[in-house]
């Protein structure tokens, strides 16, 4: 089994992909335009905190935290 995505955007895509809904189905139902999806898909272009909510909210995604970043002393 190989390890998830790091990056937010990247295990986004791939919920998307895993979802077994079509991006045409993900658009209509949120209200996004194809071509949005399509460049974010790609990677061309990043989608707003509004969008990412409304997916994320759709597919049934949460947000957790792995681990705690360690802060050095004097920052």
């Amino acid at each position: 089994m190989s390890k998830p995505p790091k990056r937010i955007s990247d295990q986004l895509r791939a919920a998307i992909d895993a979802s077994g809904l079509s991006r045409y189905r993900i658009c209509k139902e949120l209200g996004i335009d194809q071509a949005t999806m399509s460049r974010f898909m790609s990677g061309e272009r990043g989608l707003t905190l509004k969008v990412i909510d409304r997916l994320g909210e759709f597919l049934g995604l949460t947000l957790t935290q792995r681990r705690q970043v360690k802060r050095r002393k004097g920052r």
